[in-house]
C-alpha cells in the first residue's frame, strides 16, 4: 500500500484520515480532532496538527503509511522516505524489543494511552516521547489494518 503526499489534490488523504479518526474514537471514546469538521478539513488539520500522528501497516515488519508534518519534522524524513521505512526503525536497536512488546499489547487490548520511550530521527537525533496513545486501525468491516500513534510531549535528548 502506497500513499501519495497529503495535499489539496487528494484531500489530505481524507480516507486514511477517516480511518485514523474513527478507529481512535471507537477504541478510546475520544476524538483526535473536532468531530464537527467536514472530512477534508479534518484531514488537513490532522496533517498540519502540532501533535505527532503516524500509522503503519499490519505486516509482520510494519511499514509506515502516514506521518503528519510534525512526524516528518521530528524524524527528519521526507514523505517518500517515511512511507518506505519499517516502523521499527523509529526506535534505536536496544529499544526495539520493548517496542515489539508494546505493539503486541496494543494488538491484544485495542489501544494504550501511557506509552513513553526514546525515538531516533534519520540523522540519529534522539528524543523522548511521553503519554503516547497507540491504537489499532480497524476498518468498517472490522478488519485489522495496522496501528497508529499520537503524542504531543517530545523532549530532545541530544
Amino acid at each position: 500500500m502506497s500513499f501519495p503526499y497529503p495535499d489539496r489534490s487528494n484531500d489530505f488523504l481524507r480516507d486514511h484520515s477517516r480511518l485514523l479518526r474513527t478507529s481512535y474514537r471507537h477504541l478510546t471514546g475520544r476524538d483526535l480532532i473536532d468531530p464537527g469538521l467536514d472530512e477534508r478539513e479534518a484531514a488537513r488539520r490532522l496533517f498540519e496538527a502540532p501533535f505527532a500522528l503516524l500509522s503503519h501497516t499490519a505486516d509482520p515488519d510494519p511499514i509506515l503509511t502516514y506521518g503528519n508534518r510534525r512526524v516528518l519534522d521530528l524524524f527528519e524524513l521526507d514523505w517518500e522516505q517515511l512511507t518506505r521505512m519499517p516502523s521499527r526503525l523509529t526506535a534505536e536497536a536496544p529499544d526495539r524489543e520493548e517496542r515489539a512488546r508494546l505493539l503486541a499489547r496494543v494488538t491484544a487490548h485495542g489501544f494504550i494511552d501511557d506509552y513513553s520511550g526514546v525515538r531516533v530521527s534519520s540523522s540519529g537525533r534522539r528524543f523522548r516521547i511521553d503519554g503516547a496513545v497507540v491504537w489499532n486501525l480497524i476498518d468498517e468491516e472490522g478488519r485489522y489494518l495496522g496501528q497508529a500513534a499520537t503524542f504531543a510531549s517530545v523532549q530532545p535528548l541530544d
